[in-house]
C-alpha cells in the first residue's frame, strides 16, 4: 500500500525591496529638500568680520601682517618677502608665527606666502579680530 501525501505549499513570502526602495528614495528627497533650506539660511546668515584699526599691543607675537598692497609687517615692522627668513631667525627660537591677512585678500595670495621657504619649519597660526562694533 502506498501513501500519497499531499504537495507541500509554499508559505507566500513577503517581498521587502520595494519598501526599502521606497524607504530610500523618500530619504534621498527629504536630505535634498533639507539641504537646500539649510544651505539658503546660511548664506544670508554670513556675517564676516571687519577691521578698522589694529591695536598692535594687543595682537600676540611675533605677527606678521600682510598689508592690501601685498607689503608685509613683522611686529610692526616693515620687512621685504625675500628677507623673511632672516628676520624669522633674529626673533628667540621656536617662533610661532601669527599670520593677519585683510579678508577680501585673495587665496592664492595666502597660499603662496604659506608655501614662502621661511615658514618651512616654522608652525604658522591664523589671527582673526571681532568687529566689536557690530555688536
Amino acid at each position: 500500500m502506498s501513501v500519497v501525501l499531499p504537495r507541500r505549499r509554499r508559505s507566500p513570502r513577503i517581498d521587502v525591496s520595494i519598501a526599502i526602495v521606497n524607504i530610500v528614495l523618500l530619504l534621498i528627497f527629504f536630505f535634498l529638500v533639507t539641504g537646500q533650506v539649510t544651505a539658503d539660511e546660511r548664506v544670508e546668515g554670513v556675517a564676516l568680520p571687519k577691521t578698522s584699526a589694529l591695536p598692535l599691543d594687543q595682537l600676540p607675537r611675533p605677527i606678521l601682517i600682510v598689508e592690501s598692497g601685498g607689503g608685509l609687517l613683522l611686529n610692526g615692522e616693515p620687512v621685504a618677502a625675500d628677507l623673511l627668513g632672516v628676520a624669522l631667525d633674529a626673533l628667540p627660537q621656536p617662533v610661532t608665527l601669527h599670520l593677519l591677512i585683510d579678508r577680501t585678500a585673495p587665496a592664492d595670495g595666502l597660499v603662496a606666502l604659506l608655501n614662502h621657504p621661511a615658514l618651512d619649519d616654522r608652525a604658522v597660526k591664523l589671527v582673526t579680530l571681532r568687529d566689536r562694533a557690530a555688536r
